[in-house]
């Protein structure tokens, strides 16, 4: 089949910064190719590129069906049929479905707005992908995943031709997941290219024709998505070996830190009881809509129960408020950092600080800065936290980086408990490890740890057990020493 697009000798400088080295790439017309590599390896300056939003170096070209260019502008590269749908979606919250697909497209004399014309646009694109969606709903009050799919209809309605998808699977549930990936199918089988992009690698070969990876701004090379496993890109990705191995290490008979009895929220989650032993580590995973995060709120004091009880080193909590479950020891990171975990405007040092204001302010309530700078450069180092200033905003981090922020806000209150919701969400993968390091050293020493998450192998490789949830109640345990992968896999979907 016919290229699409073709890249040759692409390369970006930022000042001294070598973003991109003579980077080739091409994409087939109605291929599904996939643009893997670390953060910081040049996918996103690429995908700039191409979107006209950065001009390469002199020197390289973009060709377009056989049409040359020396750089685009997102007018060319929007003419041409390519569309791209970052992370953040870029959607208006305040519009509905309807507006947002056609956004700019219908306006008459007088610049006046012809309604009807813009539901027509609307419906025509939601039915070229098989999309149902309400177009007078407001687009504040979908769920992340239909707002994806308004993102999509959206390049649709543009007449695209190269659809680039930037970690569209980052916030969404495996059930979601699977949804996007036959849409991607579909998108295929009317001849439309799709450039994908995400951190998740099973995802990555699950859907891909071929693969490219980029490492430190280089290319790497092209690869077969049948010929590579998710070990094989991360050797690529990263040049190191990633190898985890399960634990058949026994907690039960040590300190409990955490007892659940009978824990219920009509609607939520309902007779929930489980035990978190002193340096255990309990994954809880289940499909979209099972309850694991309206119960890890609950924990947290921000989704009161019902009835039951939760004990925390023997005691009987009653928790009302976030405050009160800090308070008591328990420390949550949730699944959006960027909206419940950080401040992203301020500085790196009060985003650890933040949790710990009160014990670190004197009689007057003011704090020193030499006590301000000590304890902030003592997350910064103990958390590993690559930062050239703790003074710099949070925002620019990585975002491995910023969860380490997050962990280290957390870690400052010297927490009993420690509830992680998906914890490496849009990070790759050696900064996954990373955090995966982080979290065992923690429990190594005593914290009791409940990990949230959708993937498999977080919970499988990571978990000293996992505890399986299903329409609010728990269904079963796995013990990850004595089972499989695919068993957890099987269990999880019956």
């Amino acid at each position: 089949m016919a290229n699409f697009l073709d890249l040759h000798a692409i390369s970006k400088r930022f000042g001294g910064v070598h973003a991109l080295r003579d980077v080739d790439m091409s994409l087939e017309a109605g291929e599904v190719h996939c643009l893997v590599g670390e953060n910081g390896s040049g996918k996103s300056t690429l995908i700039k590129i191409i979107a006209g939003v950065q001009r390469p170096e002199p020197g390289g070209r973009i060709v377009i069906e056989g049409r040359e260019y020396a750089h685009l502008d997102p007018v060319q590269s929007t003419a041409r049929g390519i569309q791209v749908i970052y992370q953040d979606l870029s959607l208006f919250p305040n519009l509905t479905v309807a507006e947002n697909i056609a956004v700019g497209r219908h306006l008459g004399g007088l610049h006046l707005v012809k309604w009807d014309a813009i539901h027509e646009t609307a419906q025509a694109a939601m039915a070229r992908i098989d999309v149902s969606l309400d177009p007078h709903a407001k687009v504040e009050d979908l769920s992340i995943a239909s707002r994806q799919l308004v993102a999509i209809c959206r390049a649709m309605a543009a007449d695209a031709r190269l659809v680039i998808m930037d970690e569209p699977t980052a916030s969404l549930t495996r059930h979601e997941v699977d949804a996007l990936l036959r849409l991607v199918a579909d998108l295929k089988k009317k001849g439309i290219c799709t450039l994908f992009v995400s951190h998740r690698l099973d995802e990555v070969l699950e859907v891909a024709e071929r693969v490219t990876v980029l490492r430190d701004g280089a290319k790497v090379g092209d690869y077969s998505a049948r010929e590579m496993d998710d070990k094989k890109l991360a050797m690529l990705m990263t040049g190191k070996a990633f190898a985890y191995e399960t634990g058949d290490k026994d907690f039960s008979r040590g300190e409990t830190i955490l007892s659940v009895k009978n824990l219920t929220r009509p609607g939520h989650y309902a007779d929930v009881s489980l035990d978190i032993h002193a340096g255990e580590i309990v994954g809880l995973t289940g499909l979209l809509g099972s309850g694991r995060t309206e119960f890890a709120l609950s924990l947290f004091g921000m989704n009161p129960p019902v009835s039951g009880e939760i004990r925390l080193d023997g005691k009987r909590l009653a928790l009302r408020t976030n405050r009160q479950a800090i308070d008591e020891g328990i420390a949550y990171v949730p699944e959006d950092r960027l909206t419940l975990g950080l401040v992203l405007e301020q500085p790196i040092s009060a985003n650890i600080l933040i949790t710990i204001l009160d014990k670190l302010a004197d009689g007057l309530g003011l704090i020193s800065e030499a006590t301000r700078r000590s304890v902030a450069q003592r997350g910064v180092d103990d958390l590993a936290i690559k930062a050239p200033n703790p003074d710099n905003p949070v925002k620019t981090l990585s975002g491995g980086n910023q969860q380490r922020v997050v962990l280290a806000k957390w870690m400052a209150t010297k927490p009993r408990l420690l509830i992680l919701d998906s914890p490496t969400v849009g990070v790759d993968i050696a900064a996954k490890d990373g955090i995966y390091e982080i979290v065992k050293n923690l429990a190594a020493n005593g914290v009791a740890v409940l990990l949230i998450s959708d993937e498999i192998p977080e919970v499988f490789y990571h978990a000293d057990r996992v505890l399986i949830m299903r329409q609010g109640r728990l269904s079963g345990e796995c013990r990850p020493h004595a089972s499989s992968e695919a068993e957890l896999r099987d269990a999880v979907n019956a």
